[in-house]
């Protein structure tokens, strides 16, 4: 990981270093960090896509479900799920991501008031 070139993913606090693929055009694998302390708001990806966590901690909340996700951690969020991120502890969250198609991040809209 020390020789990954990272760079700004358009959201503060969000890197991300390319390992194959072009993540804009089609598959990918790559490199997601998010620092210490950041939170996501609800989002969905259109890929699916699978990922590990190699170090750090992330809280990913799916259908109003925390799960606590430590180094070595796998999961997989298909179908374009909602999700919230934070990350806990000390250290940033370094996560391998596998996509299977562009990579995208689409934020979910909040409810209109009536």
């Amino acid at each position: 990981i020390a020789n990954l070139r990272w760079a700004p993913a358009g959201m503060p606090g969000v890197s991300t270093a390319p390992v194959e693929g072009d993540m804009a055009r089609g598959a990918s694998h790559f490199y997601l960090r998010y620092d210490t302390g950041l939170v996501t708001p609800v989002h969905h990806h259109s890929p699916d896509h699978y990922v590990t966590v190699v170090s750090g901690t992330i809280v990913l909340t799916v259908d109003g479900k925390e799960h606590r996700l430590s180094p070595g951690s796998f999961f997989a969020l298909t179908n374009k799920a909602k999700h919230a991120a934070r990350v806990e502890g000390s250290e940033p969250c370094v996560m391998s991501i596998d996509a299977r198609a562009a990579w995208d991040v689409v934020p979910e809209e909040a409810a209109a008031p009536r």
